[in-house]
């Protein structure tokens, strides 16, 4: 029996010291173990049991029941397949004939997902089982079986150091998952929250001037030099459900991040994921948008990070609900009208970009750092050139119209009437694009397409009384009078108080008599 345990217990520490794995269960008789490693080429997972082998079906229900396990396991770890080995301890092989329940893998899950080795090692002639197992996890084991040097002692004495080693490393991971206690996650909130009054006691916080005025991206106002409404929308909620399940969100995403990366990083970490969120939302999303979404995504981020640092302790602690909350917001946020998707998913890869800055404390890994740092430059820099070049042949109405406007303030008419011009066949169409065009057109002579193109725009926009007053002008030019009084008489109804509207419908009178 001696011989046996100490076998068993001498397997473990080697797989633990040398051979990458640490234990992940335990039975209480401490006659099972199970183990994990991450490192690529051995078995994921190896199971195993110091048991005595009667007869080779016990063995065989048994391994079918480890395989199940094994493929329950595989789904938690989101794996897309599992290799796990199971050995058993024994004293003697089973009575019957066994060779044949282990000569090939034992498959569970879709298209045999989980694959089970098997491995039989004899505790009173192990040589063969030994030299079979190191080529599996590729480590030697050099195990004495000397019995006058193996007593109750000599094991309890092992059995010791496997559970110390086993016990150090779960507290090492009690430590890195605790490097801070929360702090700024309460400052955020209370930003959150003050803001939150703020909006109301100016006007609402569904209000959208009220939410333009506190900070709201706007991308008009941020195409004209308003960048800083890249940050303050964070900040900023939209009615109080809003507000509230952005709050309950932050309190437990941002404070897990802010242990897990502590208070600087993760403040570094929620602001770049803000921005890279808000900047998303600029490039895909014309609407005015607010909230602390996309930096909520970049807590996901960040724990996303974590996962691929530290795989087996983030799929054994967080994992599966993390993955599951960011698919699950994220088909809500496809599905649903008015929700900031864009903004979302930019949160989502700016968190994971700025902790492969940062990275984990303790954590050095300069050469990994400078790869997520220029990955992120190269990303931020790609959205602002789409954001503000290519954007305007993208069905943005209101950025053509703000650069054709600035172009014809500087005397550029040619440009601005070709920059109108090809949004126009681009399919983009809005009154102030015509209404600018015609502008253009005025200036460059082009009469008879300023008259079709103001025709255009009174017609959408009625309310525009310079539309009118410009198609007056142009009527005049091509001595169209009747046509001219009218469209006078309507820009002067829409603005009564312009004198320029009166004197122009007296001019037209006088031409008339």
């Amino acid at each position: 029996m001696f011989n046996q345990d100490f076998l068993y217990w001498n397997i473990i520490k080697t797989l633990q010291l040398n051979g990458g794995y640490r234990i992940l269960q335990i039975s209480k008789t401490h006659n099972e173990i199970w183990l994990e490693s991450t490192q690529k080429n051995k078995p994921r997972i190896i199971r195993i049991l110091r048991h005595d082998l009667d007869w080779s079906n016990w063995m065989q229900r048994d391994m079918e029941i480890a395989a199940q396990k094994l493929e329950y396991f595989r789904k938690k770890l989101f794996a897309r397949k599992l290799e796990a080995l199971n050995i058993y301890i024994t004293t003697y092989p089973p009575v019957d004939d066994w060779y044949f329940r282990i000569e090939q893998p034992l498959h569970a899950g879709k298209n045999g997902a989980t694959s089970l080795h098997t491995l039989l090692i004899q505790s009173e002639n192990n040589d063969e089982g030994l030299a079979e197992l190191s080529k599996y996890v590729q480590v030697p084991f050099q195990i004495d079986n000397n019995d006058l040097l193996i007593n109750q002692e000599t094991v309890d004495k092992l059995k010791h150091e496997v559970i110390t080693v086993a016990n150090q490393r779960i507290s090492h991971e009690k430590n890195l998952l605790q490097n801070g206690r929360p702090f700024f996650t309460y400052i955020l909130i209370a930003i959150q929250l003050a803001m939150f009054g703020v909006l109301e006691l100016n006007g609402g916080s569904t209000n959208t001037n009220t939410l333009i005025k506190y900070g709201a991206k706007e991308n008009f106002l941020i195409l004209n030099g308003e960048w800083w409404r890249f940050i303050t929308p964070m900040f900023l909620h939209i009615g109080f459900f809003h507000l509230l399940m952005n709050t309950f969100a932050l309190y437990y995403m941002g404070s897990e991040v802010e242990r897990l990366y502590g208070k600087l990083r993760f403040l570094l970490i929620y602001l770049f994921a803000g921005f890279a969120g808000s900047l998303a939302s600029f490039v895909f999303s014309p609407t005015v948008s607010a909230g602390a979404s996309g930096a909520i995504f970049g807590c996901f981020g960040a724990l996303l990070f974590f996962g691929t640092v530290y795989p087996s302790l983030f799929f054994r602690t967080m994992g599966a609900n993390v993955i599951g909350v960011i698919i699950l917001n994220l088909a809500f946020g496809f599905m649903v009208p008015g929700i900031d998707n864009a903004g979302h998913i930019g949160g989502l890869i700016g968190g994971f970009l700025a902790s492969s800055i940062l990275h984990l404390p303790k954590h050095k890994q300069l050469g990994k750092r400078a790869i997520g740092l220029g990955v992120s430059i190269a990303i931020l820099s790609g959205l602002f050139y789409v954001g503000n070049t290519i954007k305007p042949y993208a069905n943005d109405p209101q950025y053509v119209v703000s650069v054709a406007q600035k172009q014809i303030e500087a005397n550029e008419y040619e440009k601005a009437y070709q920059l109108l011009l090809e949004a126009e066949e681009n399919g983009v169409s809005s009154g102030m694009l015509y209404f600018y065009l015609s502008y253009a057109e005025i200036k460059l002579g082009k009469i008879e397409d300023a008259r079709i193109h103001l025709e255009i725009v009174t017609e959408k926009e009625p309310g525009i009384s310079e539309a009118h007053y410009n198609l007056a002008l142009v009527y005049i030019e091509l001595q169209e009078y009747d046509l001219a009084i009218k469209s006078a008489e309507i820009a002067a109804e829409a603005d009564p108080e312009n004198e320029s509207y009166i004197k122009l419908i007296e001019q037209i009178n006088d031409f008339i008599e």
